[in-house]
């Protein structure tokens, strides 16, 4: 479940670094005050788990309204740097207010019961729960890159002035990826909190930012199927080599960097590439010698 959670985080990423071609170093600031409203919400307003994940996801698209407006309106690094000083300032936030519970965040989150009648408490139904809502989540990106919205983005991506001179308001499309991204992620950051009944420092600290970078761009970045098996890989990583403690971070440092000099697109992106090319050369070779054709040979 806490794989599916990041898999859906990494393909929110991946939407605007991929496709928007919109790095942000800190889109953790969305997945932790996602979390944060989740949990204060379903704990203290008693609102039951949808409603509770709605306000969540809801709280986050309006953050990514107001962090997009103003990350926007730059681009590469200083896009980049802008996104981190507004998620340290959440994490300051996040640290000092009292609702959130400072260093010891909100714990023993219910899970209460989905729309009144569906128990969360059993694993079970949680799992088909948080399942329900990776594939919902994931579908919805698949149709929204192959629509035309997603090819828009697509020609941003590749030539920006060509886009901007058949007449599309580019500026208006970053930000609408940079909301739709930071829904998204509020849901992400939602779901996990209901799984594990804790929101805490670690989901808006900037590490989270990185885990997610590293996620994206070890699946392969600009793919779709990419950021899922990042995140996996990520996160059995964490899980199988816990015993390790702190060692974890400099193995997936080592893994990544192994990664970027051997798989520069990726696993999913090299795994396309090496496909493509393999067709590419059938083609030829269907071409080069026509159906019917014989060879001769002798001596």
């Amino acid at each position: 479940m806490k794989a599916m959670t990041y898999a859906l985080f990494a393909c929110a990423f991946n939407l605007m670094a991929g496709y928007g071609k919109l790095v942000s170093f800190g889109h953790a600031m969305f997945l932790g005050t996602a979390g944060y409203v989740t949990a204060y919400a379903a704990k203290t307003w008693g609102l039951s788990p949808e409603l509770a994940i709605l306000a969540g996801t809801a709280s986050a698209a309006v953050l990514g309204l107001v962090a997009g407006w103003l990350c926007t309106r730059s681009s590469g690094v200083y896009f980049a740097m802008i996104s981190l000083a507004l998620a340290q300032m959440i994490y300051f936030l996040a640290l000092q207010l009292p609702q959130t519970g400072g260093e010891d965040g909100i714990q023993s989150v219910p899970r209460g019961a989905l729309f009144g009648f569906i128990d969360l408490s059993n694993p079970t139904t949680l799992y088909l729960f948080v399942l329900a809502v990776f594939l919902g989540g994931f579908l919805f990106l698949s149709c929204l890159i192959r629509s035309p919205f997603g090819q828009i983005l697509k020609a941003i991506r590749e030539h920006e002035p060509r886009a901007q001179s058949l007449g599309y308001s580019t500026d208006r499309y970053k930000l609408a990826t940079f909301v739709i991204s930071a829904a998204l992620s509020g849901l992400a950051g939602s779901t996990k909190v209901i799984v594990t009944q804790i929101a805490s420092l670690t989901d808006v600290h900037w590490s989270m930012s990185g885990e997610v970078i590293l996620m994206t761009f070890l699946g392969g970045v600009g793919t779709l199927y990419g950021p899922v098996l990042g995140s996996f890989v990520v996160v059995a990583m964490q899980n199988y080599l816990s015993a390790l403690g702190a060692w974890v971070t400099v193995i997936q440092g080592a893994v990544f960097v192994i990664c970027i000099l051997t798989f520069r697109r990726g696993i999913v992106g090299e795994l396309i590439t090496f496909v493509s090319a393999r067709q590419r050369e059938k083609d030829r070779r269907g071409i080069a010698m026509p159906a019917g054709s014989k060879v001769v040979t002798g001596t």
